[in-house]
């Protein structure tokens, strides 16, 4: 017979890139906090430096700027956020602390929330596609070739790639909340589980009260009798 952990038994499964759920949420909290410093550094960048990033009204078609003072320092804000909700949920996946990766899980939920609204909007109001797409200047790459393409094949492609996302990012939460289980199990689990060939289970009670049922089991010796 094998030995095994309850939680190896009911949360041992792979992953991203067939690895174990809590090796996945590892690789990917620590892409998603590469992405977020990257975002963050061109922030800073832009920041120190507003004529590399300074687009006027002309150049963007309306009569407003691309980013002010007060939407940078919102961004960089985001960004720092981002980057410690990325840092706990990696570091509670690598040292299995299950309440780390919450914060990170909340922000999966938020996100796939967003863009299920985003393709409701698409589906509910198609028009709105038009409309946006003629507010981007006229610079903007492939403006014309997007404008020229049939209205409706636009919005079946725009929900079919939000679909694809969606799907992705649905998979991505159900890896995170597979790992917060299991690490949640792992910790909170005392009971071991043997697995017999025929897949039949038997739990093994706890050492106490093994402890306790065995002492109570055995009766004393009879007491000695001389003769």
């Amino acid at each position: 017979m094998k030995m095994v952990a309850p939680w190896t038994r009911f949360y041992s499964h792979s992953c991203c890139l067939c690895c174990h759920v809590r090796t996945g949420t590892i690789r990917l909290g620590v892409w998603y906090l590469i992405i977020n410093a990257v975002v963050l550094l061109v922030l800073l960048s832009a920041l120190a430096d507003p004529n590399q990033y300074h687009f006027t009204s002309s150049e963007l078609g309306g009569e407003f700027e691309f980013m002010d003072d007060a939407n940078m320092c919102i961004a960089i804000a985001i960004s720092l956020l981002m980057i410690l909700i990325c840092a706990m949920a990696t570091y509670g996946a690598y040292k299995q602390r299950a309440a780390w990766i919450i914060p990170f899980f909340c922000y999966q939920i938020f996100d796939f929330a967003l863009n299920t609204l985003v393709a409701i909007t698409v589906l509910v109001y198609p028009n709105s596609i038009q409309e946006y797409i003629r507010q981007l200047p006229p610079s903007f790459p492939y403006r014309e070739d997007i404008m020229s393409v049939n209205p409706t094949c636009l919005v079946l492609i725009i929900l079919l790639f939000i679909s694809i996302i969606l799907i992705f990012k649905g998979y991505l939460i159900s890896c995170v909340w597979s790992s917060y289980r299991y690490i949640n199990g792992r910790n909170s689990s005392d009971v071991l589980v043997y697995v017999t060939s025929s897949d039949t289970t038997v739990l093994l009670p706890l050492y106490n009260d093994a402890t306790a049922v065995s002492s109570t089991a055995k009766e004393p010796p009879p007491p000695y009798m001389s003769a």
